[in-house]
């Protein structure tokens, strides 16, 4: 059913195009080759026009009576322009006035951003988002998305993990600046290792993505853009401090050594050492945790040659079990995690042709993550080592017409060692083992002047240990009234390969017994169906933005984790129907000058088949709501932040019928963040609290007294482990000057 209804949508889709307005496409830059978002596009002597989206991408109707087109923007010199072929795509460059009398700030920009121009269901969120909040790392970027959950995986080890569409962060492919990245042996702690002042932006992009950076993301992709080393600042300064204890530092600095070659230097120190127990079960709150990390970045451009280089290290070490201060226990349960991560990757592309875009890319990656962990007196330690390479060609027939072909390599070698008593079946899993994955993918993309678009892929891949597979996508937007509408729907495969020992080891801070049966497969596969509506309103001088949404995704090959018998689990492969199914409803709009408000309500459904019975799967909210506004006074100098988070109840494993260990369902709570910020010049100081509603889940750990029975577990988490936390910080830079 769900299949009919996403192609009969992509055929009447199709069918529309040929009742299509001929319109002009192109897009707007500043001199340092930054996008303009808001430029005004008019012909001259009519009213016919519009203004450039996020990407300082436009597309006007085409005027019967002038070929000539007037750009403007704020504190920028106009330029006209005479359009001799309208069917070219057209690049204006705005140049910065030399001398203002005045500064003028005509409306705010929205911090978050639904790409208009991209076939694909993109969000960009920038820097201005992530200040709206502690956005101490990457696992705190998402307190004000209504998209993207974050979660802990348990009560002891302080690991972070996202949920989209429903679904683990594992089904979502992780990239740093379109390179694979936080995966395998990061997946449990990577969102750590991604300070948020480092950050320039992040995309969120749901459904199945692009084949070219490989046949992941099932459920969605998220890519995380750095500063970059020829437009940052020379210097940026973060410092943060919370009354838990925790304190970070951040530093980078940005040199511009010619006009061709820039270098940039990001430095992190993140700790916090303080003993809290405030439920008073003898265990930490929060493991004591120290980081360090740093990177060192390479930009170089010559004519049409452009380099780049990444080279990152970052040292963790995390304590966490009874170990609170002042108290004597015999025999306590400890757990111990050290981490040691580097990862390099560099980025070569050649452009032949400029006019057509035709350009030659490749990039080149290597990753050494090596992790020793202690769960009371089990062991498990992990290495791995990765390189990828991925080569992409790229060119326009015309300019509606474009095409990308490539071909990548993935190679992944894994050491793990786990010493645990309570494990049955290890042998069922390699704990040696190297994947090495080649491929190759053609992409096409058709675009009639952003008024229909076509993005269809394929990408063939050979695994030594799971053969030949073939990953189909395909990706459609129609916008029948130009900006004021835009439907997409998508439809696509996509393939996994699960490291089960790694992305579980949570499971390892309690007392269950690990069974992995016979023949594991730890290649997982489905299809993702998707579709949505991105409607703008203009309402009294402003636009409103609605935004409706729905993916479902379904499994045909899934290691499932079977928690319904409270004292094991068992890894199997899928035996049975997996499905997922989210809808969402955004709708965000300027209520008055500086002041943005945005709303949300998701629901999620959720279900696999457990011992042949298929339930919805446990610990996953049924729905989640969220109200975040924000109020910028006249000029800037402040910034208030408030995000309310209403999250819904859901099921929670089989606790027993002799002697429950806890309830068969979680409640809804309420959660709320709020920060107040001051901004002089280059200065920034700010103020905020995190949950202060107070709402904790109470009695986190199961069986905390008796940490080395059989009925101990710390992975039953749905909801806060700590109440109210408060943090102050300061950010200052030195500005780039503008040549």
């Amino acid at each position: 059913m769900i299949k009919n209804i996403i192609f009969i949508a992509i055929a009447v889709a199709i069918g529309s195009v040929a009742s299509a307005h001929n319109t002009l496409k192109g897009r707007v830059i500043d001199a340092h080759g930054e996008p303009i978002i808001g430029a005004n596009i008019v012909w001259d002597g009519t009213s016919i026009g519009g203004v450039t989206n996020i990407d300082g991408d436009f597309a006007v109707v085409l005027s019967s009576s002038t070929n000539r087109l007037t750009i403007s923007y704020v504190a920028h010199t106009s330029e006209t322009v005479e359009v001799n072929d309208p069917t070219e795509f057209i690049e204006i460059t705005l140049q910065g006035e030399l001398s203002l009398d005045e500064v003028v700030v005509s409306a705010r920009r929205s911090s978050t951003h639904h790409s208009r121009m991209e076939p694909l269901q993109l969000q960009k969120i920038t820097t201005d988002e992530l200040f709206r909040a502690a956005c101490c790392n990457l696992s705190e970027s998402f307190e004000t998305n209504p998209s993207v959950d974050v979660t802990y995986g348990d009560a002891t080890t302080g690991a972070r993990q996202i949920k989209l569409l429903g679904l683990s962060g594992n089904y979502v492919q992780m990239l740093t600046e379109q390179v694979p990245n936080l995966q395998g042996a990061a997946s449990s702690f990577g969102l750590n290792y991604v300070p948020g002042s480092w950050m320039d932006g992040i995309q969120v992009s749901k459904g199945t993505s692009s084949v070219k950076n490989g046949y992941q993301a099932l459920a969605g992709q998220i890519n995380i853009d750095y500063k970059k080393p020829q437009l940052a600042d020379p210097l940026f300064v973060n410092l943060f401090a919370a009354h838990t204890g925790r304190l970070e530092a951040n530093v980078d600095g940005n040199i511009s050594i010619n006009d061709k070659l820039s270098a940039g230097l990001l430095l992190h120190y993140s700790r916090e050492k303080t003993s809290h127990d405030s439920d008073d079960d003898g265990f930490l709150d929060m493991p004591k945790t120290e980081q360090y990390n740093v990177m060192n970045r390479w930009f170089y451009r010559n004519k049409n040659y452009i380099f780049q280089a990444v080279a990152n290290y970052v040292h963790e070490e995390r304590e966490s079990g009874q170990d609170v201060h002042g108290t004597h226990i015999d025999n306590p349960y400890k757990i111990g995690i050290k981490t040691d991560r580097a990862v390099m990757f560099t980025k070569n592309g050649y452009i032949f042709n400029q006019d057509k875009n035709t350009s030659l890319a490749l990039i080149l990656s290597g990753t050494y993550h090596k992790q020793n962990s202690s769960y009371g007196h089990s062991l498990f330690d992990i290495e791995q080592k990765n390189l990828y390479a991925n080569l992409m060609f790229e060119t326009e027939f015309d300019s509606k017409n474009r095409i990308n072909i490539g071909a990548s390599m993935d190679y992944d070698s894994y050491n793990e060692k786990l010493i645990d008593a309570r494990v049955q079946g290890l042998d069922n899993v390699k704990l040696q083992r190297k994947d090495p994955i080649t491929g190759a993918y053609a992409e096409y993309t058709f675009d009639y002047y952003n008024r229909f678009t076509l993005l269809a892929g394929v990408r063939g891949d050979y695994s030594v240990n799971h053969g030949f597979f073939v990953t189909p996508r395909l990706h459609l937007k129609y916008a029948p009234w130009g900006d004021l509408l835009n439907l997409r729907a998508s439809v696509g495969r996509g393939y996994r390969v699960a490291n089960v020992l790694t992305e579980n080891s949570y499971l390892l801070a309690s007392s269950r017994k690990m069974i992995f049966d016979k023949n594991l497969d730890n290649f997982e596969s489905a299809w993702n169906y998707g579709a949505s509506a991105h409607f703008t309103f203009p309402l009294f001088e402003k636009d409103l933005s609605l935004m409706l949404e729905y993916y479902y995704t379904d499994f045909d090959k899934q290691v499932v984790a079977n928690l319904e018998n409270s004292t094991e689990v068992v890894f199997s492969n899928l035996r049975g129907r997996s499905y997922a199914q989210s809808a969402q409803i955004e709708l965000s709009y300027p209520l008055f000058k500086g002041f943005n408000l945005t709303g949300a309500y998701r629901w999620t459904d959720v279900k696999t088949t457990y011992d042949g019975e298929l339930l919805a799967k446990p610990l996953s909210n049924r729905f989640k709501g969220l109200l975040t506004a924000s109020y910028q006074t006249p000029g800037a100098m402040w910034q208030f932040d408030a995000t309310a988070q209403f999250n819904g109840g859901g099921r929670m494993p089989n606790p027993g019928t002799a002697d429950p260990l806890w309830q068969s369902e979680f409640p809804s709570f309420v959660t709320l963040i709020a920060q107040a910020t001051f901004n002089y010049k280059r200065f920034s100081a700010y103020v905020g609290g995190e949950n202060l509603t107070g709402y904790r889940q109470g009695n986190p750990i199961v069986e905390a007294g008796n940490p080395w029975g059989d009925r101990f577990d710390a992975t039953m988490i749905w909801g806060p482990l700590s109440g109210p936390k408060f943090y102050v910080g300061m950010r200052w830079s030195i500005p780039k000057i503008k040549k």
